[in-house]
């Protein structure tokens, strides 16, 4: 027979008041009190009576994650990391965490989130790759139901978010290779819906002027955040903008893919064409060509989204209502050497030097 509540209070010589209250988290309890009555009760192998917590709270102690994906499976390593990040913390606070998958901007996802918004089954959500108006963001202030953003979502958000500077990040990523010689290149832009996409863009723009670089309209193919889209966006920018010697994605799966195509047309990454992503997920420092890339911590991030979110539902004040993370750039192999001494592949096919490296 488990150990209830009445056991770890003869163990420690308080109220089973004073325990309860330790073990569920209020604060009108001691800490070093607390840290005895845990000890206690992981040695008496305490296990709480789940259902009737939860109907004392009126919470249900899980978070929902709506993962907006096409088809029942997904791919994308940022994802993985994220989840753990959010998942890991939930347990650590003792909260159940529950994933379903819905096309964005689909029927079924709205409804996902009305069912949230309206029914007992979590008691907040956690929204990521926020949009340009975005419906669901506004259904859950409609319904006024706790909910933390990865992105920002608007100069005007009020709400709780956690978010890297993809401006700043793009910028610093593009002045790279501007610093490198490099004066042609192309980007390979995210979903103009996604905000995150936006801004990326905008860095990239506003980096190019500020070195007096005009961008062109064939300088941006618009890929869907895959290998395979990143290939067919880099496909299109060698079509349209052959004389580009670099290429910047919006993410890494898209870099990783663009590098395939461009290995196919001859042109190597690294020597012939420089190639930067964004998120530094692990397939970033082992692609073929070690890949340049903007790092945000995905882990972090899905840890501190969950942690703000428990936040809000406790009642807790938050340390930090907007989260801005600083990006990093992580250089690599595909950033190449600068092009003021580096020869043309022309010339490096003469002398056999490609064939050699």
């Amino acid at each position: 027979m488990s150990a209830n509540l009445r056991d770890i209070a003869d163990r420690v010589g308080l109220s089973v008041t004073t325990v309860s209250r330790a073990l569920n988290g209020y604060d009108d309890v001691a800490e070093k009190t607390r840290q005895r009555i845990i000890a206690a009760a992981k040695e008496l192998d305490y296990a709480p009576n789940l259902t009737a917590r939860r109907l004392r709270k009126q919470r249900t102690d899980m978070l929902g994650f709506i993962l907006p994906t096409f088809g029942p499976r997904f791919s994308d390593p940022f994802f993985s990391e994220f989840i753990a990040g959010i998942g890991n913390e939930a347990a650590r606070q003792e909260f159940d965490l529950v994933v379903s998958t819905h096309s964005p901007e689909s029927e079924g996802e709205r409804r996902a989130y009305l069912r949230a918004a309206n029914g007992n089954w979590v008691d907040g959500v956690i929204v990521v790759r926020t949009r340009w108006k975005d419906s669901r963001i506004a259904l859950l202030e409609a319904h006024g139901f706790p909910f933390v953003a990865f992105g920002r979502y608007g100069v005007d958000a009020t709400a709780p978010y956690v978010d890297e500077d993809s401006i700043a990040g793009i910028s610093i990523l593009t002045q790279h290779f501007i610093d490198l010689g490099h004066q042609t290149i192309g980007f390979i832009a995210a979903p103009s819906n996604l905000m995150f996409g936006r801004y990326r863009l905008q860095g990239f723009t506003e980096t190019m002027e500020r070195n007096g670089l005009a961008v062109e309209t064939a300088q941006i193919a618009e890929g869907d955040l895959t290998e395979t889209g990143g290939a067919a966006a880099a496909a299109r920018l060698l079509a349209s903008f052959p004389q580009l010697t670099a290429v910047i994605a919006s993410n890494d799966l898209m870099a990783i893919g663009a590098m395939k195509t461009l290995q196919k047309a001859g042109r190597e990454p690294g020597v012939d064409v420089a190639v930067g992503g964004f998120d530094d997920v692990p397939a970033a420092a082992y692609a073929n060509v070690p890949l340049t890339t903007v790092r945000q911590p995905i882990y972090e991030i899905g840890r501190k989204t969950c942690a703000m979110l428990i936040d809000i539902i406790a009642g807790r004040p938050l340390a930090a209502h907007q989260i801005l993370l600083k990006p990093e750039l992580v250089v690599r192999a595909s950033s190449g050497v600068p092009l003021a001494t580096s020869p043309s592949p022309d010339e490096r096919r003469s002398s056999g030097a490609l064939q050699s490296e």
